[in-house]
């Protein structure tokens, strides 16, 4: 019995699910970080693209998570 069971995640494999979901509340959260202007891109303000940018990295994250706790053999 030293194997695990086959249903359980490692706990190495949750922990690091956990943290791809902390991190970009932890980035939303920091707005005085990313409050300003400066600098552009394609004309929009930093305030605007650097959220815009996190929606799409939120989304890898979530992504990520899931394959991290996916159960073997689980397709769907």
């Amino acid at each position: 019995m030293s194997e695990s069971s086959p249903a359980r995640t490692p706990s190495v494999r949750k922990i690091a699910a956990g943290a791809l979901l902390v991190v970009p509340f932890a980035v939303y959260l920091a707005v005085p970080s990313y409050a300003k202007e400066g600098p552009r891109l394609a004309g929009f303000p930093f305030f605007y693209w650097w959220q815009l940018l996190w929606v799409v990295l939120t989304a890898f994250c979530i992504g990520g998570a899931h394959l991290l706790t996916r159960k073997r053999g689980d397709t769907k």
